[in-house]
Formats: structure tokens, C-alpha cells, sequence
């Protein structure tokens, strides 16, 4: 199971990032990719603002077929969110890099896909000292 970060879903759409392949490679894994649901809304959003309403219903169209395993925050989750948030307020780390960290603690998961390594790398999630950041 690898956790994914948004930049590395709208890396993957916008071919003219430099980290475009990098970020494909990590959805090309042979693993499942799993994202919570305000990394999918806030994916959606920048995809569309960036590139347009075609490649937005394309990346619908993934988290559609299953491509992507949507995460819901539970009610202990949000708690949490709001815990990290109010933690690192001097990062602004935000609800969505909080749901990241949030599933990483609920799965148990080392290791997150993201291009954000100034927040990820300082962050300190529940369940061991630092998070893994891939690519």
C-alpha cells in the first residue's frame, strides 16, 4: 500500500512538470495506491485550475475505475487533522497534508509519495519517528 501526496497526482497529470515522470513511475507501481478523500478534492481543483476541466475528468475518471483507493476521514480521523494542524501551525500544514499523515498513522504506513518534503520531513506522525518520502 503506498500513501499518495496531491503533487505527485497533479505532477503525474501536467506533463510539462519536471518531476513528471518521477510521479508517474510512483502511480505506475505494482502496489495499491491509496489517497484520502481531501487529497481528492484538492487534486481535482489544482488539476482543473492548472489544466483545464478535460484533464480534471480524467483524473475523475481514475479515481472512477478504482485506480485510486478513497480513504474517508472517520470522526477520530478529523480529531487528529485538527491536532496536527493546531501542532504544526507554525508550518501551515493544512487539512489535506494532515489526511496524509492521519492515514499514514491509521495504516501503519513508513512510507508517502510526495514532492512536499519541507512539511513531511519535519512532521512527526504517531506511530514512529519520521515518515519514508518517495520519489
Amino acid at each position: 500500500m503506498l500513501l499518495l501526496d496531491t503533487n505527485i497526482l497533479v505532477a503525474a497529470a501536467d506533463r510539462s512538470t519536471p518531476e513528471y515522470e518521477r510521479c508517474v513511475a510512483v502511480l505506475d507501481s505494482d502496489t495499491d495506491l491509496i489517497v484520502s478523500t481531501p487529497v481528492v478534492v484538492e487534486t481535482a481543483w489544482m488539476i482543473e485550475s492548472r489544466l483545464g476541466p478535460e484533464a480534471e475528468a480524467a483524473f475523475v475518471n481514475s479515481v472512477a475505475a478504482g485506480e485510486l483507493r478513497v480513504v474517508d476521514l472517520s470522526e477520530a480521523d478529523w480529531t487528529r487533522c485538527r491536532d496536527l494542524i493546531t501542532q504544526y501551525a507554525d508550518l501551515r500544514l493544512g487539512l489535506v497534508d494532515a489526511s496524509v499523515v492521519v492515514l499514514a498513522e491509521r495504516f501503519g504506513l513508513e512510507t508517502i509519495a510526495t514532492l512536499n518534503h519541507r512539511d513531511f520531513a519535519v512532521v512527526r506522525p504517531a506511530h514512529r519517528d519520521s515518515l519514508t518520502l518517495i520519489p
